[in-house]
């Protein structure tokens, strides 16, 4: 697959649990409803950013932390102020369950720890991605995540 280039269709089950957090503006970005979103520690300790596989912040550090997954789009200016309500990101946290559409994983794998590899492709890989989540249910072409977020992604 690739990152996102639009809005994920997302599907919440039960309680939708968000939290707001304040956005980098290092750099211009569009991030996407659906959008795996950290505190990368090498790009700001305080404010978020958008993850995306392939980009400068791709490799996921044992020490940055997986916020959650971005519950609308935001087009983020490096002229926009980096605190006050309009630099807020609205995230789904831990322990919403998202649906992503996805046919990677099966009922057979219910129970497994979740991974994104890149913005729009859930993965059973560790290696330089962020920790999501554990796989609670698999239908019609969505696989459910309970989030666990935030997080310090260990694993990685």
């Amino acid at each position: 697959m690739a990152n996102l280039s639009a809005d994920a269709p997302l599907i919440i089950r039960g309680e939708a649990h968000t939290r707001k957090f304040p956005c980098d503006n290092a750099s211009a970005v569009t991030i996407y409803k659906g959008h795996p979103i950290l505190i990368n520690q090498s790009v700001d300790t305080t404010h978020v950013v958008d993850w995306d596989d392939g980009s400068g912040e791709g490799i996921v550090a044992a020490t940055d932390i997986f916020v959650g997954i971005a519950a609308h789009g935001k087009s983020v200016k490096t002229t926009d102020p980096e605190s006050g309500e309009k630099s807020y990101l609205e995230v789904y946290v831990g322990p919403t369950i998202v649906g992503f559409k996805s046919t990677v994983y099966t009922l057979a794998n219910l129970g497994d720890t979740v991974y994104m590899s890149d913005s729009s492709t859930l993965s059973d890989t560790a290696a330089d991605n962020p920790q999501i989540g554990k796989l609670v249910d698999v239908r019609d072409g969505y696989c459910f995540v309970q989030l666990t977020a935030p997080q310090v992604c260990t694993g990685a």
